[in-house]
Formats: C-alpha cells, sequence, structure tokens
C-alpha cells in the first residue's frame, strides 16, 4: 500500500490489526476527527457547536515515536490493550496522563468550530450530514492549506464507504492543482485501533470545551497550546 508500511518487530505488542497499523514511509501525515454532531435541531438535543481537529505530522519519526508512546501508556494506567482514549469517557487523571505524555512530540494543529445557531447558521450545505461534513472539512483544510504538502490524510472510520470516497475526492479537487498536490491519499482508520486519531479526538473535544466556556476547557488547552496553527469560530 502507497505510503503505509507495517511496523518493525519492536511494535508487535501495539494494540492495532496489522493492516491499520501505519508507520511513516515518506512525506506528510495529518490526522482528522471531530467533537458533536451534524444534527441542526440545537433546541431538540443536537449539539449547539460542531468541532473538527487536523493534527499534522510533519517528520515520521516524531509520529511513530508519538503513537508509541501512546501505547506504552495504556500499560502505565494499567489499561487493557484495546482500551480507547476517548476524551469524552475518560475520567480527569486519564486526560491530564495523555497529554502529558504527547506534549513533547513534534505536531502542529488547527482547530475549527462550527456555532450551530439556527439564527446565524443557514443554506442548503447544512442540511445534511454529508453536505455538513464536507462544508466543515473545506474551512480546515482551506485553514490548513499552507502547511500541507502531499499530505496522507487519515480520517475516522464512519459513515459508508461512499461517503468516505465522496469526501476524499472533494477535498482533493478543492485543494489540488495541475501543479500542486497538496492531498496525496485519503485514508479511513477506525479511532479504536489509531492511536492519532484518538490524539485528534482529544483536541478537538478540548476546543469544544472551550467553546461551550466549560472551566476546565483552558487548562486542558494549555497543555498543547504552543501546538496551535489557528483556532477559529464561525459564524
Amino acid at each position: 500500500m502507497e505510503g503505509f508500511c507495517y511496523p518493525p518487530p519492536a511494535l508487535g505488542e501495539a494494540i492495532y490489526h496489522k493492516e491499520a497499523v501505519m508507520r511513516l514511509c515518506a512525506g506528510m501525515y495529518a490526522f482528522l476527527d471531530e467533537a458533536g454532531d451534524t444534527g441542526l435541531k440545537v433546541k431538540k438535543g443536537s449539539s449547539r457547536f460542531f468541532t473538527i481537529s487536523l493534527v499534522i505530522f510533519t517528520d515520521g519519526a516524531e509520529m511513530q515515536a508519538c503513537d508509541q508512546r501512546i501505547s506504552a501508556l495504556r500499560k502505565e494506567l494499567g489499561k487493557h490493550q484495546n482500551f480507547e482514549f476517548h476524551f469524552h469517557d475518560n475520567n480527569p487523571k486519564v486526560r491530564e496522563a495523555f497529554l502529558s505524555a504527547v506534549s513533547p512530540f513534534g505536531f502542529m494543529y488547527y482547530a475549527f468550530v462550527l456555532n450551530k445557531d439556527p439564527d446565524k447558521l443557514w443554506g442548503d450545505v447544512f442540511k445534511d450530514r454529508e453536505s455538513f461534513y464536507k462544508t466543515v472539512c473545506k474551512f480546515i483544510f482551506e485553514n490548513a492549506r499552507q502547511h500541507l504538502r502531499d499530505a496522507y490524510v487519515i480520517i475516522d472510520k464512519s459513515g459508508s464507504r461512499d461517503f468516505q470516497a465522496a469526501l476524499a475526492k472533494y477535498v482533493k479537487g478543492m485543494l489540488n492543482t495541475d501543479s500542486e498536490k497538496i492531498i496525496r491519499k485519503f485514508r479511513a482508520e477506525r479511532s479504536s485501533q489509531n492511536n492519532l486519531i484518538q490524539l485528534a479526538d482529544y483536541i478537538a473535544s478540548i476546543y469544544h470545551r472551550k467553546a461551550l466556556n466549560k472551566k476546565d476547557a483552558e487548562h486542558y488547552r494549555r497543555s498543547l497550546a504552543l501546538k496551535e496553527i489557528q483556532f477559529r469560530k464561525w459564524p
């Protein structure tokens, strides 16, 4: 598989299925995840905000080291090998440990929050899940364009294969030109089997809490704030 390599023997105890493990061969990698939902019925239970994050590694050694560190953290915390670092479900102790573990590594990130207040948000592009998600992805990828070159993008494996393929085609068509390839390839992985999608989940969740004015949001944000390239809230 182009751009995706199996891990060396030292990673034999990693939690992933072999075909889902990624080791950087060459190029740049970006991991995408979200917090909140795409529903627009805010007054009937849909989330007020939809938040998406894009975590970018430009160095293969750093990406692999961060991945290994997250795997090691499970053992340190006494968690089973299939334990998922999911911000919403993790307690404060686990959250603090996770953020402390990943903070030394070299990555950067973008975060984008969409305010779904019906008085501020309208338009056909937000009326169904697929067009909604494409539109939000458009915002974050356009913002991150200057830091993406020939990148492999890994997204959470949710939705149908047709939707994943349509999203990949949409983003690549929006960013790539005949003279410049911003996105090389899209790949979908289950977040439960990908440590770095779990990292993207943490960042999206922290900024989602920030949008909700949660008291602990800024405390969590400070752990990785130096890696923030841009945070936008719209409209």
